[in-house]
């Protein structure tokens, strides 16, 4: 999933080192982008999906955990974490890594700011 993303959505990046984590769980931001928009497609798309880290969901400032690790501010607003379970199988990863980026292109579309820079 991780490859997935990242491969797939330019500007995308993973939080956190791409080995030494928890293997049930990414973090990823987008440069012009914010989460809640993210979180909204994807759900209308029936993926579930959270923002920041587990520690501050529902805070919509960046949470403090990726502050600490370096993450700007900005690109904070946008972290998106995917999580797989046990009934996770290679399919809903398949659907993710097909729905994403198209979310993320639309959202950055959307966002003028981003419009401005690219």
């Amino acid at each position: 999933m991780i490859g997935g993303v990242l491969d797939r959505i330019p500007g995308s990046q993973l939080t956190g080192h791409p080995t030494r984590r928890l293997p049930n769980s990414a973090s990823f931001v987008f440069s012009g982008c914010e989460a809640d928009p993210i979180l909204m497609h994807l759900d209308l798309a029936g993926i579930q999906a959270a923002s920041g880290s587990a520690c501050t969901t529902g805070n919509p400032e960046p949470s403090h955990v990726l502050t600490a690790m370096g993450v700007p501010h900005e690109l904070g607003l946008s972290a998106l974490r995917l999580s797989v379970g046990r009934q996770t199988n290679e399919a809903d990863i398949d659907t993710v890594l097909e729905i994403l980026p198209g979310v993320i292109e639309k959202v950055r579309q959307l966002n003028p700011a981003y419009q401005m820079m690219s």
